[in-house]
């Protein structure tokens, strides 16, 4: 379904040049008329190097490649044709720098459900980004790609992705960007400035909690902004004044949970005024409880305060740290309670002790107020 969207575009590109004879790669299919290689649910471990010069549409899903080290697509005879790869479902693990260097034709590319504990800063910007070429990438698919907790190596996710999106700015000429389904808690300041060509993003299905520090401005041309499915709870006065600034988007936020408070006012205006956000009128309240299932265009400023009234699940935390609290209380009582004979001994002792010790400063005060006992001291050793 990644590949429909770019369908005139690849129609176009088999019909541009006759085909030229070649000979197919051992377990894959090759139509020469198309221009399309399909290596499909081989078990393949690299990548085959005797692909057809013809080729401008691959596919390598449902394999077993895990390393795509650099230059894994190059040849003696560069694969000038290649318009489309489609990686999806190969068990990436890692992808290293220069991977797709050598295409000078590459127009989209799909590496989703693959579990990327590695994605290199340099895997779209070439091994040197310094000297490289910008990518020629116009579509780029990366749905999926997180890895499981035990290869993360201590990595922030959010952090690699980002790295491999602003590298080298070899990417500025992309115009659809697909990161969907990535368990994203955040998204790196920076992440969107060096894609100033962007069109159509997809953050859907993420864990987004904030955009407050995301940067919307530099995406002029973007058209399609998807949002679904995350966790946010309001957007500020500075996104939502970049997002009205955008000449031709539209923003799709349903299934997030809107928190209906005082914070909340400033965005029920928005909505109330803009044309920016498609089906706004399905947006509905999940928090308080009070304002479940509200829809956020039917709320007025009476309805947004800010009662300190917790979810459920909050205040049943709060019971059971208070009921821990008040056990351990009880312990404690108990234990002074059956140590009452020491604990008493223990304070009689204190206070002889402090006795003593203050009728010594008294006995030396008598005698330094006293005149006459002052030189019967100071005589004593005559």
């Amino acid at each position: 379904s990644s590949f429909s969207s770019s369908a005139p575009f690849l129609a176009s590109a088999a019909s541009a040049q006759p085909p030229l004879p070649d000979q197919c790669p051992a377990l894959c299919e090759c139509s020469e008329a198309a221009r399309t290689v399909k290596c499909v649910n081989r078990n393949l471990t690299e990548v085959p190097t005797d692909l057809p010069l013809y080729v401008r549409n691959l596919f390598l899903t449902g394999n077993q490649l895990a390393v795509l080290p650099a230059g894994a697509f190059a040849r003696r005879a560069p694969l000038a044709e290649l318009a489309a790869l489609n990686l999806s479902g190969s068990r990436l693990d890692e992808v290293r720098a220069g991977a797709f260097e050598h295409l000078p034709s590459l127009r989209q590319l799909d590496l989703s459900h693959n579990p990327l504990a590695y994605l290199s800063p340099f895997a779209f910007s070439g091994s040197n980004a310094s000297i490289s070429a910008p990518s020629p990438l116009v579509e780029l698919i990366l749905n999926h790609i997180v890895p499981p907790d035990d290869k993360r190596q201590n990595r922030s996710f959010e952090g690699m992705v980002a790295a491999a999106l602003v590298a080298g700015r070899a990417l500025q000429g992309l115009h659809l960007l697909e990161l969907a389904s990535n368990h994203f808690l955040y998204l790196p300041r920076d992440v969107l400035a060096q894609l100033p060509s962007l069109r159509y993003l997809d953050l859907s299905n993420n864990s987004l909690v904030s955009l407050t520090y995301v940067s919307f401005r530099n995406l002029t041309h973007l058209e399609s902004l998807h949002l679904e499915d995350n966790a946010l709870k309001v957007l500020h006065n500075g996104t939502l004044a970049e997002l009205q600034g955008l000449p031709h988007v539209r923003v799709f936020l349903d299934n997030n949970p809107w928190v209906c408070d005082c914070h909340m006012a400033d965005m029920v205006t928005w909505l109330k005024q803009t044309e920016v956000v498609q089906g706004k009128d399905r947006l509905t309240c999940a928090f308080p409880e009070k304002m479940r299932n509200r829809v956020l265009l039917e709320l007025n400023s009476a309805d947004l305060d800010c009662d300190p009234i917790l979810p459920p699940s909050l205040q049943t935390s709060y019971v059971f740290l208070g009921i821990v609290l008040a056990l351990i209380g009880a312990i404690f009582l108990l234990v002074l309670y059956l140590n009452r004979k020491g604990i008493k001994k223990w304070m009689h002792n204190i206070r002889d002790a402090c006795r003593d010790h203050m009728e010594g400063y008294h006995y030396r005060y008598e005698i330094n107020a006293d005149p006459r006992l002052t030189n019967l001291s100071s005589n004593s050793d005559v």
